[in-house]
């Protein structure tokens, strides 16, 4: 009975241990960091532990004795674990996103689907949505996320309170014909925006969400997209 009981008490000591070394490391980390820390564990590299804050990984040692930021490549298979990690930390549920304080526009049967996040004043989303504009059967949800000006939320206020938002967006981003409507909408969806933004830790326009939930900082080619649409269906 002994025998069949120790290894049992072994694996609980062991989680315990495993626990109580992480819960140490995040209290440790989020004082060395200032901030919060979403989560720590084992890389299973070196003996390095990995914490992610503030939408970023950092690896350390179970002293915080030196951080480590930068990509992990796996010596034996040249992968970049960082990368991967960052996919799977930074993902969402894209059923869970606020639709209806985002611009849609659908093409074609509109099955493939993606959302934005954007600021109207930002050269790389600019860029975004001329290469979105080459897309066919795909519904996009551009939310207004203005971060880098005050003529940002004045702009983006101006489009949402256009009666042809899309018409409104595509016009400035695509066309270069500044929005010149009215701002004084219920335009209380851009503020929303700019407060989920910061939940996701959105810190760059444009970024990206596939229907996996995966997401993408930055303007990326369109072949790229279409690649990611495929492989997110």
């Amino acid at each position: 009975m002994l025998k069949k009981t120790l290894p049992m008490a072994f694996l609980m000591a062991c989680s315990l241990n495993v626990a109580a070394d992480e819960a140490d490391i995040r209290k440790m980390m989020e004082g060395k960091l200032g901030t919060k820390v979403e989560s720590v564990t084992k890389s299973g590299y070196l003996g390095l532990y990995e914490v992610f804050a503030d939408g970023n990984i950092v690896y350390t040692d179970e002293k915080g004795t030196a951080f480590i930021v930068g990509p992990l490549i796996d010596g034996k298979t040249m992968k970049n674990v960082t990368e991967e990690r960052m996919k799977k930390l930074t993902a969402i549920r894209f059923g869970d996103l606020p639709f209806d304080r985002a611009i849609k526009q659908v093409r074609g049967d509109g099955k493939r689907v993606l959302a934005t996040f954007e600021d109207p004043n930002c050269g790389y989303c600019k860029r975004l949505a001329k290469e979105l504009q080459k897309l066919d059967n795909i519904t996009i949800y551009t939310f207004l996320l203005p971060i880098l000006s005050e003529d940002s939320v004045r702009k983006s206020k101006q489009i949402w309170c256009s009666a042809d938002r899309a018409g409104a967006w595509n016009d400035w981003m695509v066309e270069g014909k500044a929005p010149s409507g009215r701002e004084d909408c219920d335009t209380s969806a851009v503020a929303k925006n700019q407060e989920f933004g910061r939940k996701l830790n959105i810190s760059g326009t444009p970024t990206i969400f596939f229907a996996n939930g995966e997401r993408i900082p930055g303007a990326i080619p369109l072949a790229r997209i279409e690649q990611k649409l495929n492989q997110a269906k």
